[in-house]
This record gives C-alpha cells, sequence and structure tokens, in this order.
C-alpha cells in the first residue's frame, strides 16, 4: 500500500482504511465530500488504483501498491479503464455524461473495475446531473461511478441518495493546511482571522487579497471550505470556534442558511474561474452587511 504515491497524505490515513475495505467490493456510486480538492482527488485515484491494482501480493482490501502499471497509469490519468472529467475546469454538460454512458454500456477492458471520476461535481448541469442518475438507475456490472464535492448537500439529492458516502478529514479549523497544487500554502488561519476582524470591524482584509498572486483560486477555496465547516458546526450544534459564535450570534438559524446558499453561490464562482479576491470580497461584503 502507498497512498503517498497518488498524494494522499497521512491525515487521511482513516480514510484511506475505508477505501480499501471499499475497494474489495466497489459500491455503484460513491461520494467523496470533506477535505481539499486536491485531497479528494488524490482519494479517487487511489481507490481507481485500489479496484485494479495488479501487484506483488495484490488481494481485496489491501489498497493499491503504487509500482504496478496500473497503478502508474492511474496516478497519470492514462489507465485505460479510468475515465476522468474534471468539474474544476469548466461545467460538466450533459454530453459529457451521455459519452460517458456508452462507454459504461460495455464491460471494463481489464479485469478489474472501471472507475468513472467526477471531481467539483457541484459543477455538474441539471440536464448532466439527472442523465447521470439515469446511469446509476441502469447499472452496469464492473463499473464504479466517484463523485467528488466539498460538501454532499452541494450534490443533486437524489444522487446522494443513491451512493455510498465517504468524509475526508476536514480542514482543522484556525490549522494550516498544504495544498499540493504548485506548492501553494493554504494557511487558514490567516484569512479566518482577517473575515473575523472584517465582519465585527470593517477593517483588516482587503489589504490581504489585494497582494499580488497570494490568494488563489485554490487559496480561495480552501477557505470557503473552512467556512462551511464552521457553518456545519454551529447548525450540528457542535463545539465551535470564536468565529462560529459569533456568526451564530449576528446571524440567527435564517441568516446561517443564507450564508449557506452564500458560500455555494462563491464557490461555484471559483469553480467556473471568477476572479478569488473579488468573490472572496464579494463574499465577505454581503455578510459584514448581515452582522452589522
Amino acid at each position: 500500500m502507498d497512498a503517498a504515491f497518488f498524494g494522499l497524505g497521512p491525515r487521511q490515513d482513516r480514510a484511506r482504511l475505508q477505501l480499501d475495505r471499499l475497494a474489495a467490493n466497489p459500491p455503484q456510486v460513491l461520494v467523496l465530500e470533506g477535505g481539499l480538492a486536491p485531497e479528494r482527488e488524490a482519494a479517487a485515484l487511489y481507490f481507481a488504483a485500489a479496484c485494479n491494482c495488479a501487484g506483488s501480493g495484490a488481494s481485496p482490501g489491501a489498497g493499491a501498491c503504487g509500482a504496478c502499471p496500473a497503478c502508474v497509469q492511474i496516478r497519470d490519468k492514462i489507465f485505460m479503464d479510468l475515465i476522468f472529467l474534471d468539474g474544476a475546469e469548466q461545467s460538466i454538460k450533459v454530453d459529457d455524461v451521455r459519452e460517458v454512458r456508452q462507454k459504461v454500456g460495455e464491460p471494463p477492458r481489464g479485469s478489474g473495475h472501471r472507475v468513472v471520476v467526477f471531481t467539483e461535481a457541484q459543477a455538474l448541469t441539471p440536464s448532466a446531473a439527472n442523465a447521470l442518475l439515469k446511469s446509476m438507475e441502469e447499472p452496469r456490472p464492473g463499473n464504479c461511478f466517484l463523485l467528488l464535492a466539498p460538501q454532499r448537500e452541494r450534490l443533486l439529492p437524489t444522487l446522494v441518495s443513491r451512493s455510498w458516502t465517504l468524509t475526508l478529514a476536514w480542514p482543522e479549523a484556525g490549522g494550516s493546511l498544504a495544498c499540493p497544487v504548485d506548492s501553494e500554502t493554504c494557511d487558514n488561519t490567516i484569512w479566518l482571522e482577517a473575515l473575523e476582524r472584517f465582519w465585527r470591524t470593517g477593517q483588516g482584509l482587503f489589504g490581504l487579497t489585494s497582494a499580488k498572486t497570494r490568494l488563489t483560486r485554490n487559496v480561495a477555496l480552501a477557505v470557503v471550505l473552512a467556512l462551511s465547516k464552521e457553518l456545519a458546526d454551529v447548525l450540528a450544534g457542535r463545539e465551535c470556534s470564536r468565529l462560529g459564535r459569533f456568526l451564530g450570534e449576528r446571524l440567527g438559524l435564517q441568516g446561517l442558511r443564507s450564508l449557506d446558499l452564500l458560500l455555494e453561490t462563491t464557490q461555484e464562482a471559483l469553480v467556473g474561474q471568477a476572479n478569488p479576491a473579488l468573490s472572496i470580497e464579494w463574499m465577505a461584503t454581503r455578510v459584514a452587511l448581515w452582522v452589522r
């Protein structure tokens, strides 16, 4: 087993063990939520490899060796039974799903499973999501769909209801997270503290967002995900940070629901290639009006 080969770090060891068990008898549809976008992608590639690994001593539930041809090809996204659709690049349209449906109508070309990965699956258009739902209602042996999203609530509910769901370790509130994309480092502490200060005083945010190259799309998405986790803790009545308590006190239940929709809109804008700084500033300004 070599999860690091696919970019899946030790923070996700618990999820990796669950992926090993699921790979022994893959579900038709698996939703991967939580973590950061690069971690979800790494987990999906690891799972695809675990479903097809032919390494020395490979057996059901043993995970992926990271050395055999199947593992290497899956990591490089060139494996014959891997279909990879990236919703982070653009919205996933109905024609994309129809093309997938044609391919999954045939048996896998190898001896393992064909794995179809939809990254940032919240980018599925409504028509594409419904077309995918039809594919799930017509299961073909040997095929497994993976839907990757920050939270399951961002997906069509009927898709989730027909899926297994595995939650990766959430970003730690106020913690630093390594984002393995272009060697960027996403320090949520700086951004969450800046947002809280801005919402309390109206100061402390625009100096950060105006710094060139500091707020990339990956960092902005990580900040939105961290805020979503804070919101989930507040709504669930779990112990939360000072920021979470502040939002709960100032917004109330209806305001928190509005914030959830606002974060969803911001996330969709970022996936759609909107300017990261303008997206965070727009979101923060809307919340500032609500909390005062």
